[in-house]
């Protein structure tokens, strides 16, 4: 009874789930049906109702953004006038299209090489090779030399498409790529378009583009699809030559980035054909010189070729630097030094000499207000620009730093308030070279305080500072102690007002001069003359130093023992709306190197300098500074410096360095000037002396 209760249910089960099954199927069915429905209804949506505008999207479908290249700032003198600027030319360019075959550049190339003038450049023998690569035929012969081993790896996989054109590129002979002239201009072309990014405009041509040219351009712009005219730039000097070496140069678009420096470059969203400075300012201040490109998005087609372009981001000019030097001043200066090194060329005194050079410094702010330097070549005479040389080039100088000397025994707490020594010829024992003594003392014992001492110029008061930073009192016949330690006290003192350390202008490749330190031999043993050098450092005969760093060591002293660093920038500025000169973005701040130690006694070396001018010692050296525009406080300055004969090796020539340091007026000091004229045969002229006085005047006039 039990078990046909069960099989009873088991067949009722049975019979509902068969009646089931149709229902489901049925269902899923409707389900299908549906979904291919909308599916039928979708693509006639595509393919009928918008069957245009979705061609349009197929064909107008690829957008990239290009980037064009926008002019770059200005450098401007103090005044405003320009002295780097742009100029505009006609040129002609290439956009080149997205997956150019090597034979499709090599085609464009020669269609432009039938409609333009180009110029053949200096090609390399791979720039050949992938020229003579480009025709479809050659590659194929080339193809051909390739061996079945040379076409597979170590694993036997086939190599890459780049392994595969080197070895292509050493099939190439020395003979297959002897072109004509007419071919090396196609090949000039090549290497320009294939070295260019797809979509990036490349310059064909941007020298002397005839309006002939321009008319040919505009009528084969359908035959040359990408090809079009447009403006390029070239920097120019409206002032000629002045301060060139200073302002920088800047790659050409064919140079593009320097190599060593590409990589950096390609970071901060450079393209490898863009124009950077290379040098000085320009290189410098990139950053801010450097225009914002404009950007433009190009819509392409499904056979690569442009379609539409259209500007959504404006260009912008970049920003312009302003610099301290007035560009009329700087060049009175460069007549002044030019007209009287000129004088003793004529006078027969510059035989053997480098050249003259000045810099011009305001002593509270740091402005350079004019720097100049005059290279000559003693063999043609000829006289050149050497700006560069006022922060490159050192020269011994002689007496003008006697100022930091004094300066050192004030420090050092071994020379009292305008203490008296004796000035005398000095006799030392070995080792220490010959009698030293002053040029104006040569045999007698004359008494000076330390106004006196820098007033009459005296070396033996130098020495004497020294001999007491050793720890000796000098008597005649005495021997140096081995003190090599007094050259890095004195030397360092120095530093402080600029001698032997960076002045800290705003320009690089700045030297610090030389500074001997070479003094023992290989046994250890002291070297001989080497203490007697520490005497001949005391009154300048001995290190050498830039014209700046002379120049900002008297300004330290006109400004009260506070060193700041010179500044050629005054500051980065705007356009205004005519692209000139705008407002300031960034004006630079006078920056302090340091103060003095020994500041409380700063005023004795400015007295001394205001009497080697102004003075009432019959002895006194500047007396030709005298009635100028300004009254001037300097420090003259000789050292010898002799040079091998060259018609007897067993001579030598006797030269001098000439040197000048200045700064006026005595209260609030306006400027500070260094001279120095390196290799002369004598100073009978004084001409540095004049150069300084007409440096003054002339600002005097510039000023008022």
């Amino acid at each position: 009874m039990k078990n046909s209760f069960f099989k009873q249910l088991k067949r009722r089960n049975r019979t509902e789930v068969k009646s089931h099954i149709p229902f489901r199927l049925n269902f899923l069915f409707f389900i299908v049906f549906v979904l291919f429905l909308s599916l039928v209804i979708r693509l006639a949506y595509l393919q009928i109702i918008h069957l245009d505008f979705f061609e349009d999207k197929v064909k107008w479908g690829q957008k990239n953004i290009v980037e064009n290249n926008a002019p770059r700032g200005m450098i401007y003198d103090a005044s405003g006038q320009v002295l780097v600027g742009n100029r505009s030319k006609p040129a002609v360019i290439y956009t080149k299209k997205a997956g150019m075959t090597a034979q499709e550049i090599l085609d464009v190339s020669r269609q432009l090489t039938q409609i333009l003038a180009i110029k053949a450049e200096d090609l390399s023998e791979r720039d050949l090779k992938d020229y003579w690569l480009a025709d479809e035929d050659n590659l194929a012969e080339a193809r051909k030399r390739l061996t079945e081993k040379e076409k597979v790896n170590d694993k036997g996989a086939l190599i890459s498409a780049a392994d595969e054109y080197q070895l292509l590129t050493e099939k190439v002979t020395p003979e297959e790529i002897q072109f004509d002239e007419e071919e090396l201009k196609v090949a000039s072309v090549f290497k320009r378009i294939n070295g260019a990014y797809a979509l990036t405009p490349v310059i064909i041509k941007n020298e002397d583009v005839t309006p002939e040219e321009i008319a040919q351009i505009g009528e084969s712009v359908a035959e040359i699809p990408g090809i079009s005219t447009g403006m390029d730039w070239d920097r120019e000097y409206p002032q000629g030559d002045a301060l060139r070496s200073i302002l920088g140069t800047v790659s050409s678009e064919k140079t593009g980035l320097p190599q060593e420096e590409a990589e950096e470059y390609l970071k901060k969203g450079y393209a490898r054909n863009d124009r950077v400075g290379l040098s000085y300012l320009e290189k410098q201040y990139e950053p801010v010189l450097r225009g914002t490109k404009s950007k433009s998005e190009v819509t392409i087609n499904q056979q690569n070729e442009i379609e539409k372009q259209e500007e959504i981001t404006e260009g912008k000019k970049g920003q312009n630097v302003k610099l301290t030097i007035d560009i009329e001043f700087q060049k009175q200066v460069a007549d002044i030094v030019r007209r009287n090194y000129q004088q003793l060329i004529y006078n027969g005194k510059a035989r053997y000499s480098d050249g003259a050079y000045a810099v011009v410094l305001n002593p509270q702010t740091g402005d350079v207000l004019a720097m100049v330097g005059l290279s000559h070549d003693p063999e043609t005479q000829e006289l050149t620009d050497d700006t560069l040389g006022t922060i490159n080039k050192a020269f011994v100088p002689g007496s003008v730093i006697k100022g930091a000397t004094v300066m050192a025994g004030f420090e050092q707490n071994i020379l009292p308030q305008n203490d008296v020594m004796i000035d005398e010829p000095l006799r030392f024992g070995e080792g220490a070279g010959d009698v030293k003594s002053s040029l104006f003392n040569q045999y007698g014992r004359v008494p000076l305080n330390t106004v006196d001492a820098l007033t009459v110029s005296s070396n033996v008061y130098m020495m004497k500072i020294v001999l007491k930073m050793m720890g000796v009192e000098y008597h005649p016949g005495m021997n140096l102690p081995e003190r090599t330690d007094v050259y890095d006290t004195l030397r360092g003192t120095f530093k402080e007002y600029g001698l032997g350390d960076k002045t800290g202008i705003d320009l690089p490749g700045e030297s610090t001069g030389l500074a001997p330190t070479d003094f023992y031999d290989e046994k250890g043993n002291l070297k001989p003359g080497k203490m007697g050098n520490l005497l001949d450092l005391s009154f300048g005969n001995y290190d050498t130093y830039t014209p700046m760093q002379l120049a900002q060591y008297v300004a330290t002293i006109a400004n009260d023992g506070v060193r700041v660093a010179p500044r050629v920038v005054d500051g980065v500025y705007d356009n205004n709306e005519s692209g000139g000169l705008g407002e300031p973005v960034e004006v630079k701040e006078t920056k302090v190197m340091n103060e003095v130690k020994a500041k409380e006694h700063i005023s004795v070396v400015q007295e001394g300098f205001y009497n080697v001018v102004n003075g009432t010692d019959y002895r006194r050296t500047g007396r030709a500074l005298q009635g100028g525009k300004y009254v001037i406080s300097a420090k003259t300055g000789t050292a010898e410096t002799p040079i091998p004969n060259p018609d007897n090796p067993n001579d030598v020539i006797r030269l001098v360095n000439s040197s000048m340091v200045a700064y006026a007026p005595q209260e609030n000091p306006e400027l500070a000037v260094s001279v120095i004229i390196p290799h002369i045969q004598d100073e009978s002229d004084a001409l540095h002396a004049v150069m300084t006085k007409e440096i003054f005047n002339a600002y005097y006039d510039y000023k008022h």
